[in-house]
């Protein structure tokens, strides 16, 4: 493997793992604070709320797990 490929493989994992962040506080520490500090617009809590924040938590992990698999090319 050459350092461009190595290089461009650890690139596409940190822009992955950055978009599975972003999905874990867009969908459960923003609501969370929203509705800890009773902003108007917070959705209110329900089973749903949790249901969705327990989807974009999933969906953040699985991404994180893509990154983690595409560094597996790397070789030391």
């Amino acid at each position: 493997m050459s350092a461009t490929f190595d290089e461009q493989t650890k690139l596409l994992a940190t822009a992955i793992n950055t978009v599975a962040v972003a999905f874990v506080i867009l969908g459960v520490v923003t609501p969370l604070t929203a509705v800890s500090f009773g902003v108007a617009s917070a959705p209110p809590p329900s089973p749903w709320t949790a249901f969705f924040a327990a989807i974009w938590l999933c969906a953040g992990a699985s991404l994180h797990l893509l990154a983690r698999r595409a560094l597996r090319s790397l070789k030391p």
